[in-house]
């Protein structure tokens, strides 16, 4: 399958993660148990019969499908960062709007790519540096444009901003640990450690898991189905292919269209100003200069 393709899924399939949220009443560390652990038993199936791996995957002597020991801090350590980026992003959306708390989760690739470049030695090309620029600027002005000057809306953007470096350290690890262990094993060794993590923090903070209301669980299922199953485990299979930067921009995608759901759904009607409009335009173009130069 194209990777290319299966990137472009991705983004689409995160995208309507933030405006959804909105119609949970469930804690945030229990949407964020929820959307990981409903999609383990989908992925710990593929897990179970992946073979040898993607096509052509065999690095150092190991096949893609298996997961060797070298890799396993790396990957418990970016499910540790993976529960982070989901509770604070999650979190964040509880005080500031979707624009303002996608955008700035969505700044991943400012972060992404200061880390790749000091531990994997990966740059982006001038022509993806300027994707990335303007793709960043775009994301900037949707922001701006839906931009909040109470406390509580500075403490949802800072939850935010954590969700960005947290969210920029899953996919350099990502990046790395996907060279040498198939999607569907670190995928589920992610997924699994995300989910602990997020369980054992529900726990101390004496957050229930269980007891929702029917939405509650739709919520939960929407989100595993759509943003988690597809969008995250789509983009960890791209990170194989393309660099962290370039699928981090590519993610730049989620605001876009979380604005234009958030903006059509009647319950939420947050309408984007002008500022936006011209935001989404960079963006998309950003995402495109970077998508061809990052391959």
């Amino acid at each position: 399958m194209s990777p290319l393709l299966v990137l472009i899924v991705a983004v689409f399939a995160t995208t309507y993660a933030g405006p959804i949220v909105r119609f949970a009443a469930a804690p945030a560390l229990a949407i964020a148990f929820w959307r990981l652990a409903l999609v383990l038993p989908v992925t710990g199936v593929l897990a179970l019969s992946e073979g040898s791996g993607e096509r052509g995957a065999v690095h150092s002597g190991t096949p893609t499908g298996t997961a060797p020991r070298s890799a396993l801090p790396l990957m418990i350590l970016s499910g540790a960062l993976l529960a982070l980026h989901f509770w604070s992003w999650i979190a964040s959306l509880r005080y500031t709007s979707v624009a303002s708390s996608v955008v700035l989760v969505s700044l991943k690739p400012v972060f992404a790519w200061g880390l790749a470049a000091a531990w994997l030695r990966e740059h982006p090309t001038r022509m993806e540096a300027w994707g990335i620029a303007l793709a960043v600027v775009g994301a900037s002005l949707i922001g701006l444009g839906d931009a909040r000057l109470s406390l509580g809306a500075l403490g949802g953007d800072l939850l935010a901003l954590l969700g960005a470096v947290t969210g920029a350290g899953y996919y350099v690890i990502g990046r790395r640990v996907r060279q040498t262990v198939g999607i569907w094993r670190y995928a589920t060794g992610v997924y699994l450690v995300a989910a602990a993590a997020l369980a054992v923090l529900a726990f101390a903070r004496r957050t229930p898991l269980v007891g929702f209301a029917g939405r509650d669980w739709a919520v939960f299922g929407a989100m595993a189905a759509g943003p988690m199953l597809i969008g995250h485990t789509g983009m960890n299979y791209a990170l194989r292919h393309f660099r962290a930067t370039t699928v981090n921009v590519a993610a730049l995608g989620e605001p876009v269209g979380a604005s234009v759901i958030a903006w059509l759904l009647p319950s939420i009607h947050e309408v984007p100003p002008l500022t936006a409009v011209l935001g989404g335009a960079l963006v998309l173009f950003g995402i495109g200069l970077s998508l061809n130069a990052g391959k």
